[in-house]
Parts: C-alpha cells; structure tokens; sequence
C-alpha cells in the first residue's frame, strides 16, 4: 500500500513541478538567439495533456457504466 501511495505521489509531484515550471517560464520565444529560445519552451504540451486526460477519464465511465450494468442486471 506504502508502494503504491509513493507511486502516486511521485507522479503528482513531478506533475505539478512540470506544470509550475512552464507555468513560470515568461518570455518571448520569438526573439533573441535560439538557446533563448530553447530556454523558455515549455516542457510539456498541456492541450495535449488535457486531451489524454478527458479520454481517459470517458474511459474510465464507461467502463464504470458496464461494471454497475453488470452488477445490477
């Protein structure tokens, strides 16, 4: 159980550092050299992201929905 909690919240953690980095991250990437440039792109792409989690999260009810379909009939 220990296990999996730490599991977890590693994911979360590293999650919401990812997140508040690019979050922090300011400035134009359109000008300077192209280090600059590099330096203030984002890690990850959150649209991205949030598609993944909407799919998964349909998933999950749908598989939800056939589990208690199956318990009550």
């Amino acid at each position: 159980m220990r296990l999996l909690f730490g599991m977890i919240l590693g994911a979360a953690l590293t999650v919401g550092a990812v997140f508040i980095a690019d979050t922090a991250a300011t400035g134009s990437t359109t000008t300077g050299s192209g280090s600059a440039a590099v330096d203030n792109r984002n890690m990850v792409n959150w649209d991205v992201v949030g598609d993944n989690v909407r799919v998964a999260r349909e998933r999950a009810r749908e598989a939800w929905t056939r589990i208690s379909h199956k318990i009550a009939g």
